[in-house]
């Protein structure tokens, strides 16, 4: 029994002393925990005589119930005495005044167009794929249907890279360029997946071209959907449901006959002045009074880009398809009236901070 009252004392003694939670809890294990002389002796008092053993019991209960006590009111005075040093320590001085707002960054607005289109055509079941900004004449100009002789191919069009001080041959298919389009992609998810396809293919191209309203590196939107019984009236009505998302909801699109090498028939697309009253004034800046602005070009892919996916389930005889293309900047500018597409690329961040 001295023994038990020993130990009670030194375990209130420890708790007392404890300053800090941590050494509380060490208290705590030191003489309560399943090493710690009270809990062994209770395991041993089994082994003792009836009478002995229902003393010894109860009173190494009573010490063990005193030291949980102390315990638990121990630790919620450490408790509140931490949680004031810390309420001191971190305390706020509302009368200071408040630290100014740090400058938030915001997209660049070619990242905002590029995310509008792509919000516009994914509600429309699109699927945004991408594609290597490194290309082969193969995927970006062969198997787009493209003549041997088509300007685009030369070098003063088409950058080309050099391979190992290999002699250039823009013939050859698998000669490496910097994509010209995003048109490649075309080729690249038709070849990986057997119709029915919609994909847009965001992305930056490269062309030699440096002018108010052309650069050496730009982005472009290409779409593309095949399926069975696409005709040129779904390839209108998706422009026009995309028109009047991004310039508003009382345009109107029109196509026009062109050409493209891998579409047929090709089509340009105007979509109806939003800055006039369909050129009613006649000095207008955007439509020069012709009540529409050109905003990219389409058409129904041609059969022969088909053909050269045919083994990948695109039978040019069962299923059909439309394809289309834009410069992002140029609807960015176009919505916003940025007269020189390289205020863009300057970084001037009074320009980019209006938009």
């Amino acid at each position: 029994m001295a023994q038990i009252e020993q130990l009670e004392r030194a375990g209130l003694e420890a708790i007392e002393r404890a300053a800090t939670s941590d050494e509380l809890e060490r208290a705590r294990v030191a003489h309560l925990g399943r090493r710690a002389p009270l809990p062994n002796l209770l395991r041993s008092v089994a082994q003792l005589d009836g009478d002995r053993r229902a003393l010894v019991g109860a009173a190494a209960n009573r010490a063990r119930r005193a030291l949980e006590q102390a315990v638990e009111r121990r630790s919620a005075q450490l408790s509140a005495q931490e949680l004031h040093a810390r309420l001191v320590a971190e305390g706020v001085d509302v009368t200071l005044p408040a630290d100014p707002r740090p400058q938030v960054g915001r997209l660049h607005l070619i990242t905002q167009t590029r995310r509008q289109i792509e919000d516009v055509f994914v509600a429309l079941g699109y699927e945004v794929v991408e594609g290597p900004e490194v290309e082969t004449v193969h995927y970006n100009f062969d198997a787009l249907n493209h003549s041997p002789t088509h300007p685009s191919r030369l070098p003063t069009d088409t950058f080309y890279l050099d391979r190992a001080g290999a002699p250039l041959d823009i013939f050859d298919p698998d000669a490496p360029l910097l994509r010209v389009h995003t048109s490649p992609m075309q080729i690249r998810a038709m070849e990986a997946q057997p119709p029915p396809i919609r994909v847009i293919v965001p992305g930056r191209v490269f062309r030699p071209d440096s002018d108010a309203t052309h650069s050496p590196q730009f982005h472009q939107v290409e779409g593309l959907a095949v399926d069975e019984d696409i005709t040129l009236a779904d390839l209108k009505g998706t422009l026009l449901t995309f028109a009047r998302a991004i310039f508003g909801e009382q345009r109107e699109v029109r196509l026009r006959p062109h050409f493209f090498p891998f579409t047929e028939p090709s089509v340009e697309v105007d979509v109806s002045c939003f800055a006039c009253a369909q050129g009613a004034n006649g000095r207008c800046s955007l439509c020069r009074g012709t009540g529409w602005i050109e905003i990219l070009g389409a058409g129904m892919v041609d059969p022969a880009v088909l053909g050269a996916v045919a083994e990948h389930g695109y039978d040019p005889e069962r299923v059909q398809g439309f394809a289309f293309g834009m410069g992002v900047e140029r609807i960015a500018m176009l919505r916003h009236g940025i007269p020189d597409l390289r205020l863009l690329y300057d970084n001037d961040v009074r320009m980019l901070e209006q938009f």
